[in-house]
């Protein structure tokens, strides 16, 4: 077994290992976190959709926090127009669209951004005619929904509008000069304002339970990893016993068969 010593014996033993601890360590935990991630969210909307909707100020007095997203609330106020921005980059239906970010002041002072849907686009970089909202005061029934941060704080101006990659309402009030808070209102249909309402859904892609099945294939791929390292260290034994192994032999040691040939 001196051969494992090796240089290129080492290096394959040290990449299967490493390749088997990401798959234990980081590949399959961080799917099975995001098939909870989807279910804790699934369970929020479904609490939220049964819960009549609050003021705002009774349901989140201090800004959206994450015990509180997906409550649906009613509030008062002002669109501010001339602060509009887009989120470029969507998809809806299968079509690329924008989603329209309106800043809105409340009756009481409190400046939030309302997400008031999709506009649909003929390319993802387009910026198309969007509908104004209604002016004057106006009360509206939204979901409280917390920030999308771009790690990349990417902010353009583009046809007179401040254009994001996310809904980052930090990066809107440094772009806009408004006092934002945290978090921002997700329009519901029918509501003063509303394009094409965004769906009631979880941040988590794909359809239920594939991470769930991504992150059995990881375990599964570990555990093929190591069979397979296994395999080629028994082949290596075969052929320096002496002679060359047959087919068949080769078929045994992939399968750990120990028994000689009859």
């Amino acid at each position: 077994m001196r051969f494992l010593l090796r240089p290129g014996w080492l290096a394959l033993i040290a990449a299967v290992l490493a390749f088997v601890v990401a798959c234990y360590t980081f590949l399959a935990p961080w799917q099975f976190g995001r098939e909870a991630q989807r279910e804790a969210e699934e369970a929020a909307i479904a609490t939220a959709t049964a819960t009549p909707p609050a003021p705002l100020a009774q349901v989140a007095p201090a800004g959206v926090t994450p015990e509180v997203e997906w409550r649906q609330v009613t509030v008062t106020g002002t669109y501010l127009t001339e602060d509009e921005a887009v989120v470029r980059l969507r998809v809806v239906a299968g079509r690329p669209a924008v989603e329209v970010l309106t800043p809105f002041r409340t009756a009481d002072g409190r400046v939030l951004v309302v997400g008031r849907g999709t506009v649909a686009t003929s390319s993802g970089a387009e910026t198309p005619a969007i509908a104004a909202p209604p002016a004057g005061d106006v009360t509206l029934t939204a979901r409280l929904r917390l920030d999308q941060p771009d790690p990349q704080a990417r902010v353009l101006e583009a046809d007179g509008l401040v254009q994001l990659y996310s809904v980052d309402t930090g990066l809107l009030a440094r772009a806009s000069g408004l006092p934002l808070e945290p978090g921002w209102l997700q329009l519901a249909e029918g509501q003063p304002g509303v394009l094409t309402p965004l769906p009631v859904q979880s941040d988590v892609t794909g359809a239920p339970f594939t991470n769930l099945s991504y992150a059995l294939q990881w375990i599964t791929f570990g555990v093929v990893a190591l069979v397979a390292l296994g395999a080629f260290i028994r082949l290596e034994l075969l052929q320096r016993s002496g002679r060359k192994p047959d087919r068949t032999e080769l078929r045994r040691a992939l399968a750990g068969d120990d028994r000689p040939p009859s």
